[in-house]
């Protein structure tokens, strides 16, 4: 089975990653999308991230009518800080069965040459890459790239950076989450 490796600390999930995760699902090559939550980024500042159980209920509950798509909490359980190369690793050894690809938007193509082992990655893993609107230039290397592939998904300029300052602020952003997590986050007074 060819499953695509959609990672984010999903803080919260909202519309666009179901958007673009439905999108791969259904106009690619790829069987099934597992959304992999991870613990922390070594990129990102942790302050404002909830925890990965909370995470992982809001994706769970968002991905309930998609057949496609399932929640992966593979990363939990990893030593922080934790690579995508690493994870992968870890993937092939306890699915032999499966082919890994990556699911990334192009800003993070514009990064990869900096990522931990990236020539590994990309010798052992197809790249399924989104269009996202952002500065800078995609190294040459990766033009034409046997292993990276275009996929022409909507552009979803909503980020979960957006979402936590709005509600903060006190905003409606309701419209922009799934009912169900919408639900949780009110409930629970999270982001406030």
């Amino acid at each position: 089975m060819k499953i695509g490796l959609y990672f984010g600390t999903f803080n919260p999930i909202h519309i666009g990653h179901l958007a673009i995760a439905n999108h791969m699902a259904e106009h690619s090559d790829l069987d099934k999308i597992w959304m992999v939550i991870t613990p922390h980024n070594p990129f990102k500042k942790k302050n404002s991230l909830l925890d990965n159980n909370h995470r992982y209920q809001m994706v769970l509950e968002a991905l309930e009518t998609y057949d496609k798509i399932e929640p992966s909490t593979i990363e939990f359980n990893l030593p922080q800080p934790n690579y995508t190369v690493h994870t992968l690793v870890h993937l092939e050894e306890k699915y032999p069965q499966h082919d890994f690809c990556l699911i990334m938007g192009e800003d993070n193509l514009k990064s990869l040459h900096k990522w931990k082992n990236y020539e590994a990655i990309l010798a052992h893993h197809h790249i399924y890459v989104y269009p996202r609107i952002s500065s800078g230039t995609i190294e040459t290397q990766f033009d034409n790239h046997p292993k990276i592939h275009r996929v022409s998904a909507p552009i979803m300029e909503i980020s979960s950076t957006m979402i936590r300052n709005g509600i903060k602020e006190g905003k409606n952003v309701r419209p922009l989450l799934p009912v169900e997590v919408w639900k949780e986050i009110d409930t629970m007074g999270f982001y406030k």
